[in-house]
């Protein structure tokens, strides 16, 4: 039996209001549509629930054991519905983001302490990934990715403009083994590479000549699977990495690494944040996104 939930709510409103009158009014409808709910319900249950009186409409003994249930179970059912009508459209939740190493340490990281103490009934996950993350099925609510990666059918909101890459090595290493003039002189050079956990490939070494892109398939004592490591492998003059210009941002301004093939480095995409049609108002994403592309930062405000 299919539960008759239209005409348990008209139970309920006439058990808590007294009469079917009031129960009309709170419920927004006519007395005889009350009047008629409740027959079929008492017809359906095939006993009475009220005693009517010209007066005033008390419970049966049936009518007060359906109560007992059906009361806390509607008050239930009534704060579900405010919890998820108010889901998204108030600065509370949880929002959950898939994001790189690099996106983190580039975009996120300047920005999620002051985000936290803004918002602090906000509470936010982070999935650390490089792999092509299923929003929807990951049960996530949005993530980021460079511009020219992004399924057509999510929105994306441009967070930094273009990216430009570099090679970077310490004082230390060039002292030891000197400067690469052109992107073949690291073939000479110890390399620090980096496989991608997700899938397991290495990443290429990309430059740009008038012919277009090409690669250096470059070779070095160490791999690593994740970007600081990289980055402290080369502070410590193991070898020279190749990532976004922006990620050694603090370790150029400290002296602690330098770039090099400047003239010859490409840029990506930029990146970007992405999330599904149906969050677009989802009041702590749109709360995030702002945070993140507001001023005082290096983020871009075009979209």
């Amino acid at each position: 039996m299919r539960l008759p939930l239209a005409t348990l709510e008209v139970f309920t409103a006439i058990a808590e209001h007294g009469s079917l009158r009031a129960a009309a009014d709170a419920l927004g409808i006519k007395p005889s549509t009350v009047s008629h709910q409740l027959k079929t319900l008492e017809a359906q249950l095939g006993t009475a629930l009220f005693i009517r009186t010209t007066r005033s409409v008390s419970l049966t003994e049936a009518g007060r054991a359906l109560m007992r249930g059906a009361g806390p179970a509607f008050e239930q059912l009534s704060a579900a519905v405010d919890s998820a009508r108010s889901s998204g459209h108030a600065a509370r939740g949880t929002l959950k983001l898939a994001l790189s190493e690099s996106a983190y340490h580039m975009v996120v990281a300047p920005k999620i302490a002051a985000f936290s103490r803004a918002y602090p009934e906000i509470e936010v996950e982070f999935l650390m990934t490089d792999a092509y993350s299923d929003i929807l099925g990951e049960g996530l609510h949005a993530g980021f990715r460079l511009g020219d990666r992004i399924a057509p059918d999510m929105v994306a909101i441009r967070l930094t403009p273009r990216q430009p890459l570099a090679v970077f090595g310490s004082q230390a290493y060039f002292a030891a083994h000197g400067r690469p003039e052109t992107p073949r002189d690291l073939l000479a050079h110890s390399c620090i590479r980096y496989r991608f956990p997700s899938s397991g490939r290495m990443a290429l070494w990309e430059f740009t000549s008038e012919e277009g892109l090409y690669s250096v398939d470059v070779t070095g004592p160490l791999i690593s699977n994740a970007l600081p490591a990289s980055v402290d492998l080369a502070r410590q003059g193991v070898g020279l990495i190749y990532t976004f210009r922006d990620y050694c941002t603090q370790d150029v301004a400290a002296g602690a690494l330098e770039a090099v093939l400047d003239a010859d480095m490409p840029e990506t995409a930029g990146l970007f944040l992405y999330f599904p049609q149906e969050y677009r108002s989802m009041m702590p994403l749109r709360l995030f996104i702002d945070h993140l592309r507001g001023t005082g930062g290096r983020l871009a405000r075009t979209q």
